[in-house]
């Protein structure tokens, strides 16, 4: 095979079916590929009777956020995070809200090239606390991923994943390895919704959150985005939030958030209020401890409070850090139970700040 580029990168996760198809085993979909095809994904491409990755080294944009917006509540808060995606996605969700992205087949809109160390030594100098590979879903750019992530842990900079956690069995593995943390969509809790609205399946990505928990020291967090008429009936939520408890337990936070009409599902309307505070109730009445509201104005769903007293440990506006009640990284300062998470030992002070960045920039190599 001719020599690869940065644009056309050796994939790995697949097998020769013949001659000229192979057979993708990175996610769920298990593409069979004919040369010159592509995946469900777009950005994973049968060449020669070879598995290329087509945006291996190229990103979307990078951007400097607050850790709470990918949502992680109990991963370092107040810290930033370098943000970035590439482009496609292996799912196909109606309500994408990242859809110009994750369903981009414009790869001319992947305009700022970065190799790993260039990505990693970017985040250290900006002063970054970790790495997020978010905007279009992580799992179909595994290799250039894994890549960043081996570059940031020599620079103690963490990495996260943002995911719908759409990943196969043989990929699982190796891809969490080098994750610090995760915030995993679970989009609904029925294969209906999955396979309607999102052209997937929920099995999976319950094998993810299970897989998580039992198998790996990965931090993660679950968000649910709430539509309307759609998964957040009393009958899903209570399923979806039993479900959790017995299988991963009480101390994974649950993020729930509010949907706006975006992308295919312009005719629903925004999700309300209450219904985020209804959502959040039932979670908390099944003994989950950390449940959170977001896209919303509300500081007592977005605050954190020790489970045993009641004490608010972490108070959110917003983005904003408030009181503080966190002694000795993860105790209560009132009761001294602990909370789950990864605390340092006074949270950082990046606030709500939204800052785009351009590696070009910088004076990194």
């Amino acid at each position: 095979m001719t020599q690869l580029t940065c644009k056309n990168y050796p994939g790995r996760w697949w097998k020769k079916i013949d001659e000229k198809t192979i057979l993708c085993e990175l996610c769920p979909r298990y593409c069979h590929l004919h040369d010159g095809q592509r995946g469900f994904c777009f950005v994973r491409q049968n060449v020669g009777g070879e598995m290329v990755l087509t945006t291996y080294g190229r990103s979307s944009g990078f951007c400097i956020d607050p850790v709470e917006k990918k949502p992680l509540n109990h991963f370092y808060p107040g810290t930033s995070i370098l943000s970035f995606g590439t482009a496609g996605c292996n799912l196909g969700c109606k309500f994408c809200q990242n859809w110009d992205i994750s369903k981009s087949r414009e790869f001319d809109r992947l305009t700022d090239e970065a190799s790993p160390e260039k990505i990693a030594r970017a985040a250290k100098a900006l002063d970054c606390k970790s790495v997020a590979f978010t905007y279009n879903d992580p799992v179909i750019f595994a290799e250039y991923a894994i890549d960043i992530a081996k570059e940031c842990h020599k620079l103690d900079v963490k990495t996260v994943a943002v995911t719908a956690g759409y990943i196969t069995d043989e990929a699982r593995p190796e891809f969490y390895t080098y994750m610090d943390a995760a915030n995993v969509d679970l989009k609904g809790f029925t294969e209906e919704f999955y396979r309607n609205i999102c052209f997937g399946a929920l099995q999976p990505v319950l094998d993810t959150l299970v897989y998580l928990k039992h198998k790996t020291s990965v931090w993660f967090e679950i968000t649910t985005l709430l539509i309307p008429g759609e998964n957040d009936s009393d009958e899903e939520l209570n399923a979806m939030t039993e479900w959790i408890v017995k299988e991963i337990g009480t101390d994974v936070p649950l993020h729930f958030t509010a949907f706006h009409p975006d992308y295919r599902m312009l005719d629903h309307p925004p999700t309300r209020p209450e219904t985020l505070t209804r959502a959040r109730q039932t979670a908390l009445s099944k003994g989950i401890r950390y449940v959170y509201t977001g896209n919303v104005h509300d500081t007592e769903g977005a605050s954190t409070y020790c489970h045993n007293c009641g004490q608010i440990l972490i108070e959110r506006d917003w983005y904003q850090l408030g009181a503080y009640n966190l002694k000795n990284k993860n105790q209560c300062s009132q009761c001294h139970a602990v909370c789950a998470g990864r605390f340092d030992d006074k949270p950082g002070t990046w606030g709500p700040r939204r800052q785009p960045v351009r590696l070009s920039d910088l004076n990194v190599r």
